[in-house]
């Protein structure tokens, strides 16, 4: 620090001065660096003592600003240049207390902004932490939240103006019911015939009838008050065209009556009245044409009106088909109703609760065109087609209604077929076809066997038809000798529904008495309530027939003795296969309009063309479903009361499980009892596989290495016998056969545990299906071949050492000799017994006789007994001239025998010799153990048996472990998931569950699921039509 004065001061004054002054001197405050007085020298003796106290405070607070200090006042009598600096100075002070505001005010806001965050964080603090509720949200909707973005789906919206160009041209709409009005007002008399016009009576129908209701898309209305009030106009001015027409229809009535009751003419008129009469002809005939052209004109008016709103409603559609959120789609009332008819069509009910629900079930001789008509009404060629051939083998359910896209589909596939591509068109009828063919049992021709589809697109009236196989007359060559019959059950079964709309289609280009489906049609339904009859081919007709009032009169009814509700005449093609849709309506249209049958009124407009046809029935059909379908409703209703009782009386504890919930049952408990066989323990698996493997090798082991070896006549000898023959043996067989033990042993538990757990309380519907299931998994399951060649290596390797290392392995070989050798002995003796037949205690006690062969055997056996008496040492074989020996002394005592029975008595008296002396060479060998240490050598007793019977036990043991290490580790995994598979494929076949899973338990189940189901769809869709009404 440098000293001033009396005053301190900072090192940033301290440069100010030069450093070559060696004095102190006194610097004057203002003379200081700006910065340095501003901080450090504020609080400095002021040269003015005067001055008032709040000053100094002032200029504490506005010692931040950078404004350069007042300097002290000057002495008196300093002069004019004293005067001057105050006068500055004063302008520097007021503006100094100008600009003090501005810092009052950011002050205040920095204070204000403070206090408003604090009371912000005061009121945050005091808010619950709803991150603990979380949970309550679902967690899609937090998915939803990241997936979609919301500035995207905005952007997405169309513009008011792009909705507001597809609405159509309202005025031009308008313009045209003013000018149809203003041609009906000028007195041209339409009659019933513009009022059946195609279209023209359904767009006159006030809106509250069924005709004008949307069918299974979302219908457009606009929301502006200034659309409803010109709808409203337009309403009245078809209103007023309606009630023109009527009048113009009383008008016609009332001259056509006064022409009836007009008097007869003279027999011979004037001149003048033929004059008059013509005149009449003529007018009537200009008329007519008139009339016709009109009506013409009124036709294409309409029609062009219905294309524009056809193309709205498919623009419409298509806008909410794609959807702007993603949100479950909502069934349209039709399909409900279809899903009931489905559901319907598999149900067999034993308490008579028959299907009575309407559907339009088409009918028909072969060949009529009724695949045709149904073409037409669904506006697409989706049946396959032949020339004259059967095509329809099983009846074709086609459920028709209204979507954005004319698609079809199957109901039990999710392949959608889009109906204007021909290349789907054609996989369709493929698909159709093929589907037909499988329906058909060998040796049918049709099958009763419903195809379910549905077909969707714009402008397709909603409703189902039933397509069935057409009525012949004569069963031709490659067809059943019951085609007939089973196509009349097939129909007759559809039609004698009292709720079934009958659509009778009838060729017109046949002879009519040539019709084999009007009599059946008549017998079905006598009072045609619910007939409509369909006239195809009416262009053949009329260039066929002479006479075309006969088309008249089948129209009308007169002709068949069946009645309808109604008749119609179409035209369904030129006959050719490859024609469109669009086509065939420009050709029916234009042949309709040219044809004379219409022009001389044979014919009425609402009468013709297959438009015309689907509108009448579909509201048939509508009508017949809301008169029908809640009395159904109830028929189910009490058909599940009954089920139930049934139930409840029968299986008061046991659940209502089907078919299907008692597979996956029994599929569990299988499992179960599967996953059992992993619990057995080592030790009895081993137990259980040596036990078996010994019951299996023990003969051989016996018969072709034991007593072949025993023969030898030293120990070398018997021990090289031994190996060769065990080396033979591991190489060939005995892998082979304890792998087979291992499976048997396998099978063996799995039965075991199956059957154990049977007796804890298991339902015996499921016996048929266990015992299939584990039949076919031990018939896939397959041991593992590289088991048996690692099997091969572990017994060589075992049956090779010949080390017994102390004396419990020595006297467990001994004990497992001796029980082997008692066991052959016990069953030697029993077949000397069975030979010899019973002894003299036998024959006294229980008056048993010995055979004629018994009693040779046994006197061949006491010969041959005192023969091995004499000769204890003999071999195995008798010699020639031994058995010539035996064989004359029998003969001697009266019994003639045959050489070879000798020797099989021999072979089995030797065999009783043999083992009884290795048994008392056992016995002996117990205290051998120490000549075996010593490898026999000098020892009188030789136990080389004894260590064959321990290599054999050992390799058993060994072989006992390694079996149970595969099964374990590998082969109860395999046949855990040989089960699993066999489950799951009988699980797919519905066949296999039905043989399997069997009984009135069973079927009652079924039965109750399926009413359940029919009355809850028949309820909803109940719910649904109450709510288009």
């Amino acid at each position: 620090m440098l000293r001033v004065g009396s005053k301190v001061a900072c090192m940033t004054c301290r440069n100010l001065v030069s450093t070559n002054m060696g004095v102190r001197f006194r610097i004057p405050l203002q003379k200081l660096h700006p910065l340095s007085r501003a901080i450090h020298h504020r609080y400095s003796a002021n040269s003015n003592p005067q001055r008032p106290p709040h000053r100094t405070a002032a200029r504490h607070f506005t010692s931040l600003s950078r404004l350069p200090m007042r300097p002290p006042k000057p002495p008196p009598g300093s002069g004019g240049r004293g005067h001057q600096h105050q006068r500055n100075f004063w302008v520097a002070r007021l503006a100094a207390r100008l600009l003090r505001l501005r810092y009052i005010l950011l002050g205040s806001a920095v204070g204000g902004g403070y206090t408003a965050k604090k009371t912000y964080d005061e009121w945050k603090d005091l808010l619950p932490d709803f991150s603990e509720y979380n949970w309550v949200i679902p967690d899609f909707i937090w998915e939803l939240s990241e997936q979609i973005d919301l500035e995207k789906l905005a952007k997405a919206l169309p513009e008011i103006e792009e909705i507001a160009k597809l609405l159509p041209d309202m005025d031009k709409i308008g313009e045209n019911f003013t000018f149809l009005k203003s041609l009906l007002s000028s007195g041209v008399s339409l009659g019933s015939e513009v009022k059946g016009a195609s279209g023209l009576h359904l767009l006159l129908e006030t809106s509250g009838e069924p005709q004008l209701k949307a069918t299974d898309a979302p219908t457009i209305a606009t929301s502006e008050s200034g659309d409803k009030q010109y709808k409203k106009g337009l309403l009245g001015e078809q209103i007023l065209i309606q009630q023109q027409i009527q009048r113009h229809e009383e008008e016609v009535q009332r001259v056509a009556a006064a022409n009836n009751t007009r008097p007869p003419p003279p027999p011979n008129p004037s001149p003048p009245q033929q004059k008059r009469k013509s005149s009449d002809k003529e007018k009537l005939d200009q008329l007519q044409e008139e009339l016709l052209r009109n009506q013409m004109k009124y036709q294409r008016l309409i029609e062009r009106l219905e294309k524009e709103n056809k193309e709205l409603r498919k623009v419409v559609l298509q806008k909410d088909d794609k959807g702007i959120h993603q949100r479950k789609v909502k069934k349209s009332l039709i399909d409900l109703y279809s899903e009931v008819l489905d559901i319907l069509s598999d149900y067999d009910s034993n308490y008579n609760t028959q299907d009575h629900l309407p559907r339009v079930v088409v009918v028909g001789d072969q060949s009529a065109g009724k695949t045709s008509v149904l073409e037409m009404i669904a506006q697409a060629r989706i049946f396959p087609r032949g020339s004259g051939e059967m095509m329809t083998r099983s009846p074709v359910k086609v459920t028709l209604s209204e979507g954005p896209h004319h698609v079809a589909m199957f109901k039990d596939s999710t392949r959608e077929f889009d109906l204007t591509k021909e290349e789907d068109l054609a996989a369709l009828r493929h698909e159709i076809e093929l589907r037909m063919r499988k329906s058909v049992k060998e040796g049918q021709t049709v099958s009763p066997e419903t195809i379910s589809l549905s077909v969707k697109g714009p402008g397709i009236q909603r409703m189902v038809l039933v397509d069935l196989p057409g009525v012949i007359s004569t069963v031709t060559a490659g067809m059943a000798a019951d085609t007939k019959e089973t196509i009349f059950s097939i129909s007759k079964a559809y039609m004698q529904n009292p709720n079934a709309i009958i659509l009778c289609i009838q060729d017109g280009s046949v002879d009519a008495e040539r019709s084999i489906v009007t009599d059946l049609v008549s017998q079905m339904d006598p009072q045609g309530k619910r007939t409509i009859f369909v006239l195809t081919k009416v262009d053949l007709a009329e260039k066929n027939l002479a006479s075309p009032n006969r088309i008249q009169q089948i129209v009308e009814g007169r002709l068949f003795p069946m009645k309808a509700l109604g008749y119609f005449a179409v035209v369904t093609g030129k006959g050719s296969s490859g024609e469109s849709i669009e086509s065939i309506k420009d050709y029916e249209e234009d042949f309709f309009q040219s044809s004379r049958l219409l022009r001389d009124g044979m014919l009425k407009a609402h009468q013709v063309t297959t438009k015309n046809l689907s509108l009448a029935v579909s509201d048939c059909f509508w009508k017949m479903v809301r008169e029908s379908v809640e009395q159904q409703a109830d028929a189910f209703k009490a058909s599940r009361f009954n089920l139930e009782t049934e139930w409840k009386n029968n299986y008061p504890r046991l659940r209502e499980l089907d078919r299907n919930e008692l597979f996956e049952k029994a599929k569990n408990e299988i499992l179960d009892e599967v996953i059992g066989l992993s619990q057995v323990t080592a030790k009895h698996w081993e137990a259980i596989l040596q036990k078996k493997l010994w019951e299996r090798v023990s003969t051989h082991v016996i018969e072709n290495i034991y007593l072949p070896a025993a023969q030898t006549m030293n120990s070398g000898t018997f021990n090289t016998t031994v190996d060769i023959k065990l080396k033979q043996w591991t190489d060939k067989q005995l892998p082979h056969k304890a792998l087979e033990v291992a499976w048997e042993t396998l099978q063996e538990e799995f039965a075991r545990f199956m059957a154990e757990y049977k007796g804890k309380d298991q339902d015996d519907i499921f016996d048929k299906l266990k015992e299939a299931v584990k039949d076919e998994s031990v018939k896939r399951h397959k041991w593992n071949e590289r088991a048996m060649d690692s099997l091969r290596v572990i017994q060589h390797n075992a049956l090779a050492d010949r080390s017994i290392t102390d004396k419990p392995q020595w006297d467990a070989a001994i004990q497992f000799m001796e029980e082997t050798l008692q066991s052959r002995l016990k069953d030697t003796e029993s077949v000397i017994d069975d030979m010899v037949g019973p002894d003299w205690k036998q024959r006294w006690l229980y008056w048993k006789n010995r055979t004629a062969d018994q009693h040779i055997r046994n006197e061949t056996k006491n010969e041959l007994e005192r023969l091995l008496k004499l000769h204890d040492e003999h071999t195995a074989y008798l010699a020639n001239d031994e058995v010539t020996t035996v064989r004359k002394n029998l003969e001697s005592r009266g019994v003639d025998i045959d050489p070879v029975l000798i020797k099989d008595t021999w072979h089995q008296l030797y065999r009783r010799h043999f083992l009884q002396k290795a048994l008392v060479h056992c016995n002996l060998c117990k205290k051998g153990f120490y000549y075996y240490q010593r490898h026999f050598v000098d020892a009188e007793l030789e136990c080389n048996d004894v260590v064959l019977f321990w290599r054999i036990q050992r390799m058993l043991g060994i072989t006992a472990n390694t079996l149970r290490q595969q099964l374990t580790n590998r082969e109860v995994r395999r046949l855990e998931k040989n089960v699993k598979e066999v489950l799951e494929d009988f699980g797919e076949d519905t066949e296999k569950k039905m043989q399997l899973i069997t009984g009135r338990r069973v079927q009652l189940a079924e039965d109750l699921k399926k009413v359940r189901e029919i009355q809850e769809k028949l309820e909803a869709f109940i719910e649904a039509l109450h709510k288009e009404k």
